[in-house]
């Protein structure tokens, strides 16, 4: 019998896994570029090997939009989860336009899901790891590079430089 329960535990953590990345693998497939601009960050880490430490650019103009709606709470009681509309310029730069008010969205246009935890915006992640000794690839990035599907859900794939190639190959 603990057999039994042990095999079908494992093929059913074994589906999970797998749609799991079927499903990311579908978002990245079918998810529209948006990108987003990096404000630089100290890309090292001594305890977790080489990354990029990333914010962006809307993150600031995000938080004083969701300040502005929710004026009762303090810096540290903000813990927010929400979606923002932003304008896509012809290379694809994010820009913000509102939080999202339930009206369509138009042409140019895309939902980006964030939150906020303690006062600090984040889009998916924070952080852009590679290949240990590889920095000097990244030290130009200017660009967060996302795929982001109907929801809003944001998967960052790679990051670009300031005339929008992708770096590190």
């Amino acid at each position: 019998m603990r057999k039994n329960v042990a095999i079908i535990t494992c093929i059913a953590v074994l589906l999970l896994i797998n749609y799991s990345i079927y499903s990311k693998e579908k978002h990245i497939s079918e998810g529209q570029v948006i990108l987003l601009k990096l404000v630089p960050v100290d890309p090292r880490s001594l305890m977790q090997g080489d990354y990029m430490a990333l914010r962006f650019d809307i993150a600031s103009v995000a938080y004083n939009a969701v300040e502005a709606a929710e004026p009762h709470l303090s810096h540290y009681e903000l813990n927010y989860e929400g979606v923002l509309i932003v304008a896509l310029d012809d290379n694809r730069v994010a820009s913000f336009l509102r939080l999202d008010d339930e009206r369509a969205i138009g042409e140019g246009e895309a939902k980006m899901q964030f939150r906020i935890r303690t006062g600090v915006v984040k889009f998916a992640t924070n952080a852009y790891f590679f290949q240990e000794g590889h920095a000097d690839l990244y030290e130009k990035a200017k660009y967060g590079e996302f795929k982001v599907n109907s929801n809003g859900e944001l998967l960052l794939t790679a990051l670009r430089d300031e005339k929008f190639v992708i770096l590190g190959g």
